[in-house]
């Protein structure tokens, strides 16, 4: 973080390793795909490094004419664990608990399909802080498209812009923040510099969920 930031207005959040960990559930539920599909299964630092898209805008590049048949058998090893396991985050219950209780809007948006993301959010009873859920497939586009962000937006006190943080892990995060005009702010992540970055840099950087909720507690003083 270069320098001390301004609240904002709303706060629209990735889901997968920005408030859970879900990449074992990821890579298990590929790895069976994969080779169900006759690929070699990736290692886990490939799957952190290659999983970005959502799947109906990344498996058919992957898996070409076959890529429906390759969703439905991710679907039926995905569906199979990934409620029991989902792992919150260090610390993120209390940060969203902080963001809600200074009465900022907040939302998500995932390319996780939309069914089990909000079974994910329902599960952990974090409903009670979203205004909205997001996830592929709900918009037109899936993100980094705009539009999933400006439906996540569509009943908040401020239109996309400078009003609005969007957090996230991955470069993708930070590329629709820029496309929309919010401020782009990365969280988790200590490759600030990656390649990643390059075109989408963030504004703001948090190794953490404490370091956020800090910054939300000294605004509410």
């Amino acid at each position: 973080m270069t320098q001390l930031p301004h609240a904002p207005r709303a706060v629209v959040f990735d889901w997968d390793n920005t408030l859970v960990d879900t990449w074992p559930t990821i890579h298990r539920s590929l790895a069976t795909t994969l080779e169900a599909m006759g690929h070699r299964p990736w290692t886990l630092e490939e799957t952190r490094a290659r999983v970005r898209l959502s799947l109906r805008d990344s498996f058919p590049m992957l898996f070409g004419e076959r890529w429906e048949e390759a969703r439905e058998i991710f679907y039926d090893a995905f569906e199979r664990v990934h409620i029991e396991a989902l792992a919150p985050i260090e610390g993120a219950d209390r940060l969203l608990a902080a963001f809600r209780d200074s009465g900022t809007y907040l939302a998500v948006v995932s390319n996780k399909t939309g069914r089990y993301l909000r079974l994910e959010v329902e599960h952990l009873g974090w409903h009670r802080y979203f205004d909205r859920v997001v996830g592929a497939g709900d918009a037109e586009r899936d993100k980094p498209a705009p539009e999933s962000l400006l439906m996540a937006l569509s009943d908040a006190p401020v239109a996309a812009g400078p009003g609005v943080w969007f957090v996230g892990d991955s470069g993708i995060d930070m590329e629709i923040a820029h496309r929309t005009g919010c401020v782009p702010v990365l969280l988790h992540r200590s490759d600030e510099d990656s390649r990643e970055f390059a075109n989408w840099p963030p504004r703001h950087h948090f190794y953490s969920c404490e370091e956020v909720s800090l910054l939300v507690e000294r605004w509410r003083v």
